[in-house]
């Protein structure tokens, strides 16, 4: 097994160690900026939930690496945002996408 091969599945093990929520496609909305520099929000539906970031279900692709804002509960004055970055997009055979948010603590 390579190096590569090692690190890839330590990450895997790791992400797996760590304390997940079912969301159970609870609606979030998703703020960010797309490839020509539009401001573009949505409603989505937050599938997992986790120390390290989120997974989601959105009709559009996300690129990897774009900054995102996760708001829950944007309607509630006590909304909480979180930051995060797009790790990877991966569309279904539904056609809809599996995006993998990494949070950071970047504004």
């Amino acid at each position: 097994m390579s190096d590569i091969d090692n690190t890839l599945d330590s990450e895997e093990n790791e992400r797996r160690r760590a304390f997940r929520i079912d969301m159970e496609k609870e609606l979030v909305d998703i703020v960010w900026i797309d490839g020509n520099g539009n401001d573009r929000s949505k409603k989505i539906a937050c599938l997992d939930f986790s120390r390290g970031g989120l997974k989601v279900d959105c009709d559009c692709e996300i690129a990897a690496r774009t900054p995102v804002t996760i708001i829950f509960r944007v309607e509630n004055p006590n909304s909480q945002k979180l930051f995060g970055q797009v790790l990877r997009c991966i569309k279904q055979d539904n056609g809809w996408f599996e995006v993998a948010i990494q949070l950071t603590d970047l504004a």
